[in-house]
């Protein structure tokens, strides 16, 4: 059976807003809690492991179901996916908001973090479908990277503001109406697409979830689960070779460089935006509040540089974006104990917004050129499945540095190593 692509039921760019509002809101999801988790810890009478299980919680499951994830809206139709993970995220949240406990707040964050895997590469597939020929991508893209890029930088802002004013809850509280304003537009504006039909390899997605869910989890806990994730994604690539319609299939190839490049971004990413908090509020004693609004200059050329990207051709700008980034990473990696923000935030978040957006917007398009339509949605469980276990596997590293600054030096190399690799690709 083939796959007839979706098509917007009006014109112009409603259904855009309505998809990347839901990328958005996952991003927003890593980072929004990260500023409130004192507030969070104080409130429900958290364990150090429970503090770090309010973050896990959600990684894990995200990035450990977003393959399984996006073939699922393949085989069984991308908008069917995408709203039910849409509804599943609106309900978590909810509940998170309202949890009594450590252990409900928990629950709920690794349900949110599993609506995130359905909608997430749904979403993308069906930005991709929605919007074919390079021009239409193109700005399709810039805006994907743009909420992509600045969700990071939002959820320091909005965590900020929102626990200062409002105590620790309402960083869940307002994702409940968004998601539900996504849930609503989405069925207004999205015709629903015709399923490729099949079956899920559901050897193939057992085991590749469970290899990735226990490779994080080991990386930042007990070492014999990495060992085991390892085993068990090496089960995985067996099967793949045995099975006849494989969850990740050969043809796939076509994006592993762009993919393993967003994997070592993911690393920098998720770096620069759980230190940075943490050099502010701990070294510069920046409130909750004012370390978040420090990120709205970061946010706002995350957003602008994305757009700009999306309808930007050559092929030297991802290198360049990439040394913007390096040099901003490089410029922060100083930490003053008395830095000031014009002279020791403002310059770096500049470069560091630049070179973000650029890199995101690229490394997108480049990890869905050559696939198939009816691969739309494995395409984008993988490029977000790499960039989240990419920063998971990158940030347990990056926490056995000595300081912030120790680790956005690291960064910094990182980002060169990306730019030098993009290079020999093209």
């Amino acid at each position: 059976m083939t796959r007839t692509a979706p098509q917007p039921t009006t014109t112009g760019w409603m259904p855009l807003v309505a998809l990347a509002t839901a990328q958005f809101l996952v991003v927003l999801s890593t980072s929004i809690v990260n500023v409130a988790l004192p507030r969070i810890r104080a409130g429900l009478d958290l364990s150090d492991t429970g503090q770090a299980w309010t973050v896990n919680a959600y990684v894990l499951a995200f990035g450990a179901l977003l393959l399984a994830g996006g073939r699922t809206g393949d085989v069984h139709g991308l908008r069917r996916v995408f709203l039910l993970g849409t509804g599943l995220f609106a309900l978590a949240s909810l509940g998170a908001a309202l949890a009594p406990t450590a252990t409900v707040l928990i629950a709920c964050r690794a349900v949110q973090g599993i609506g995130a895997a359905l909608l997430a590469p749904t979403a993308l597939a069906l930005v991709l479908a929605l919007y074919p020929g390079r021009q239409r991508r193109g700005t399709a893209l810039g805006v994907w990277g743009a909420v992509s890029g600045a969700g990071g930088a939002a959820g320091v802002l909005l965590s900020g503001l929102l626990t200062g004013l409002y105590g620790w809850r309402a960083v869940f509280v307002v994702m409940v109406p968004l998601a539900v304003a996504v849930l609503v537009a989405t069925r207004l504006l999205v015709e629903a697409d015709r399923p490729r039909g099949g079956t899920l390899d559901a050897p193939g997605a057992v085991t590749v979830t469970a290899g990735l869910g226990a490779l994080t989890y080991g990386l930042s806990g007990p070492w014999p689960w990495a060992v085991a994730g390892l085993v068990l994604l090496g089960v995985f690539a067996v099967l793949q070779h045995r099975t006849a319609d494989p969850l990740l299939p050969a043809r796939m190839r076509v994006v592993a460089a762009p993919n393993a490049l967003m994997a070592l971004l993911g690393a920098v990413w998720l770096g620069l935006f759980y230190f940075l908090p943490l050099y502010q509020q701990h070294t510069l004693g920046y409130s909750p509040w004012e370390a978040g609004l420090t990120q709205l200059p970061l946010a706002l050329v995350i957003t602008l540089s994305s757009w700009a990207t999306g309808r930007t051709s050559g092929r030297h700008v991802l290198s360049v974006g990439l040394l913007f980034l390096a040099a901003g990473l490089a410029w922060l990696s100083r930490t003053p104990a008395d830095g000031t923000f014009p002279v020791d935030l403002l310059g770096p978040t500049l470069l560091i917004g630049t070179g973000l957006g650029v890199a995101f917007v690229r490394l997108t398009a480049m990890a869905s050129t050559g696939v198939t339509a009816a691969d739309n949605g494995l395409a984008g469980g993988l490029v977000n499945a790499t960039r989240q276990i990419g920063g998971a596997v990158g940030l347990s590293f990056l926490t056995l540095l000595p300081s912030p600054g120790a680790a956005f030096l690291t960064c910094a190399a990182l980002t060169l190593l990306i730019s030098a690799l993009s290079t020999r690709k093209a």
